[in-house]
């Protein structure tokens, strides 16, 4: 599978099992309508969409550069990291506009979600590569 196919594949997988999760969950905890929260969700999920496509070419950019092949703990430790942080950066806002709140209280209210996403980014991305194998950047060991 090309990398482009292997990172659009991952992207939609991902959000359409996280609008699954999330619409529920955002209706509960708000007390949103149905309609509300699957809108918030699916517009969560588009922009969360478009941040995991880039930053998972950023990540496998910067992985093929490494001396070692294979994605240890601490390799997906970074990658959960790098795209739940910037994930939050994108959101928070977002979601304080939507559920017409600050940008603190946007925060404190996803702090359930954060820490779910930080670990499903994880298990995810590991069940996807036991799946569809290593991307290429992951798979060859550098030549020094």
């Amino acid at each position: 599978m090309s990398p482009k196919r292997r990172r659009v594949l991952q992207a939609v997988l991902y959000e359409a099992f996280a609008i699954a999760f999330v619409a529920p969950v955002l209706g509960a905890v708000f007390d949103e309508s149905a309609s509300s929260s699957l809108g918030l969700a699916v517009t969560l999920s588009s922009v969360a969409l478009a941040w995991n496509y880039t930053f998972n070419g950023l990540f496998e950019r910067w992985e093929s550069r490494q001396p070692t092949g294979g994605r240890s703990l601490s390799r997906r430790l970074a990658h959960g990291i790098g795209f739940e942080g910037g994930l939050v950066v994108i959101l928070v806002p977002v979601m304080a506009l939507w559920l017409k709140t600050t940008a603190l209280e946007a925060l404190l209210a996803n702090l359930g979600l954060l820490v779910f996403f930080f670990v499903y980014a994880i298990v995810f991305t590991w069940v996807f590569d036991r799946i569809f194998g290593l991307p290429e950047s992951a798979a060859k060991p550098r030549q020094l």
